[in-house]
Parts: C-alpha cells; sequence; structure tokens
C-alpha cells in the first residue's frame, strides 16, 4: 500500500463506523457539493475542494515521500522528536499521527457539526443542538487560529519521512465500538457499564497506567437511564449548555473522553450522569481498530507516543488456539 490508499482505508472505515449512518455522511457531501457548484469562480479557487470527498478534514496527509509502505510507526501525539526516532530506526515508511496538525489542525472546528447529528438521534432536536454548538465551534476555531500548525509538518518534510494523521475515522471506530458494548446491552445501573469498560484491554492498561475510566458526575449506583455515546467523535469537546437539552431529552448518562469542569458542572445540575472512558485509551482503542486492518494488508506496526497497543488480530488467533488446547486437553 502506499501513503494515499492507507489515508483512504482510514477515511473508508470512518464512514462504515459514523454513528450518523454513511447514508447521512454521502448525504452531506453532496449538498456541500450542489452549494460549491454555485459559487462563483473566485471563491472556488480559493474552497478546499478535498473537503467535496472527503468528510473528515481533521484528517490528512501532510508529506507524502512517495515510498511504498511496508512499516509504520503511529502514536497519539507525534512531533520532532518521534519523526526524528522513526528516521532513525530507518525501516519506518509512515509515520502515523491520531491528534490532528498542520491544516488538519487548522480544520478541526468543521467536523463539530458531527455532534449535532449524533445529539439528533438521541432526542435533540437538531435545531437546538445546532444552535447551542455554533458557539462552541467558533470559539474552537478562534482557539486554533494562533497555533504554529505546520512545525511538525515541516519536520516530516525535511527528514523526507511520510506523514499523516487519522483523528475522526478513528474516532468513529471508538465511538461505534462503545456503542455496541454498551447502549444495547440493557444496562440498569451506571456501574454495570464501568464493569463493561473495565473488561476493554486499552481501559484495563490505562487502569494500570493510573487513568482508566472515572465517574465525573453521578453515582455508580444511579440508575444509568438513556446511554448516550455523545462526547467521543467530532473534533473535541462541545457546548456545556448541552447538557440542559440532554436531560429535556431523556439522556440519563453520557460516554466521553475527557470532560472540563464547567462542563462537569452542568452535567452534575442536570443530574447527567458523566463516565470518561479516558482520553488517550479511547484514542488508543480507535487507533487499534484501525491499525488492525493495515496489519491485514500485510504491513508492520509499530507504536510511540503514548499508543497502547492491543492487536486484537493476535488476541482472536491465541483465543482459537487455547480453545482447541482445551479441547485436545478434555
Amino acid at each position: 500500500m502506499n501513503t494515499k490508499q492507507i489515508l483512504e482505508l482510514a477515511t473508508e472505515l470512518g464512514i462504515k463506523s459514523d454513528l450518523r449512518g454513511s447514508d447521512k455522511v454521502y448525504q452531506n457531501l453532496n449538498r456541500l457539493q450542489k452549494q460549491f457548484d454555485k459559487l462563483p469562480e473566485d471563491k472556488k479557487a480559493k474552497f478546499d475542494q478535498e473537503k467535496l470527498t472527503d468528510p473528515y478534514r481533521d484528517s490528512g496527509a501532510h508529506f507524502d515521500s512517495g515510498r511504498e509502505v511496508n512499516t509504520v510507526k503511529a502514536g497519539i501525539d507525534i512531533d520532532t522528536a518521534e519523526l526524528m526516532l522513526a528516521k532513525q530506526e530507518g525501516d519506518v515508511d509512515l509515520v502515523i499521527a491520531h491528534h490532528p496538525v498542520g491544516k488538519s489542525l487548522a480544520n478541526l472546528s468543521d467536523v463539530m457539526d458531527i455532534q449535532a447529528e449524533i445529539l439528533s438521534q438521541y432526542g435533540v432536536p437538531i435545531n437546538i443542538a445546532q444552535g447551542v454548538l455554533k458557539l462552541r465551534i467558533d470559539e474552537v476555531a478562534r482557539g486554533i487560529n494562533p497555533i504554529n500548525h505546520y512545525k511538525t509538518v515541516d519536520t516530516a518534510q525535511g527528514l523526507n519521512m511520510s506523514f499523516i494523521n487519522v483523528h475522526t475515522p478513528t474516532d468513529n471506530l471508538v465511538a461505534s465500538f462503545l456503542r455496541k458494548e454498551i447502549e444495547h446491552a440493557n444496562f440498569t445501573y451506571v456501574s454495570e457499564i464501568m464493569e463493561v469498560l473495565n473488561k476493554i484491554p486499552e481501559y484495563q492498561e490505562a487502569q494500570k497506567r493510573g487513568f482508566g475510566p472515572r465517574l465525573f458526575a453521578g453515582s455508580e449506583e444511579n440508575y444509568c437511564g438513556k446511554i448516550a455515546i455523545t462526547e467521543v467523535t467530532g473534533g473535541t469537546s462541545g457546548s456545556p449548555k448541552m447538557y440542559e437539552k440532554m436531560a429535556a431529552a431523556g439522556i440519563g448518562t453520557v460516554i466521553g473522553m475527557h470532560m472540563s469542569e464547567e462542563h462537569k458542572k452542568e452535567a452534575e445540575k442536570n443530574h447527567i450522569n458523566v463516565i470518561i472512558a479516558g482520553h488517550i485509551s479511547s484514542d488508543s482503542l480507535g487507533m487499534n481498530l484501525f491499525l488492525d486492518e493495515l496489519e491485514r494488508q500485510g504491513i508492520k506496526v509499530k507504536s510511540c507516543s503514548g499508543l497502547i497497543r492491543v492487536n486484537r488480530l493476535v488476541q482472536s488467533i491465541l483465543k482459537k488456539f487455547l480453545s482447541v488446547i482445551d479441547c485436545d486437553i478434555q
């Protein structure tokens, strides 16, 4: 595979696992295409036309050396040090970051509309979700504006090291994974959700490292009510004002990656249980699901920068092997 094909695979997986459904993703792309077609030529020239085919512009290729990819080095946050280490190792063809840099970071606020569309699935009227979220999107865009976006990108280019980041597609993989594990399990109490999370390998390892799943608001003895996976994908944290709207929609428990004190206070005020599965551990889960797909393509994966690497391909083979041994012994 080459760098472009790997990024295309990430986008494909992101669309398939998008909580809104792939039809909604393509519907939004078609709508954007129609809007683009109506633009005057001078505005078309300034428009980022990759947005017409790529729904996740907080991900992207930052430098492509043109090398065929046999080995990748993947991490959560990639900076100059990780790129230099990859170059020094000699066999790394591509470095993959999770968190955005370069143009992907500049585009981070563009994917936050995902949150409003997901919230509408849980009963929050879409017009309310959009209205509340808009102020937060503007805030995030302003906060990102002064950052030195291309520092790491320039290093990759100077080292002639292919470099991409995959953000929302792997966050979608986490969200989809957790929805399958939790939302349809008919839990009664918050403690039951915590038990399931703590059985997931990335979160088990995070517990050992001191940052496993935690209850930020509510009690494990509380009824969980309607469970919403609303704070796992969609760029970054949404508006703290959203919790009032969630409560009105009947949401009892929210599962997220991370939470500010302001968000926590609003959740408590509105009697919503909040389980924070963990930021880096959740990012690791999403990256692992993607990296497993690369290994299925014969690509070797090395980890760095906080990535808790769990290879589910190896785990699956090991389970089958152990079950065969168990049958032979019996």
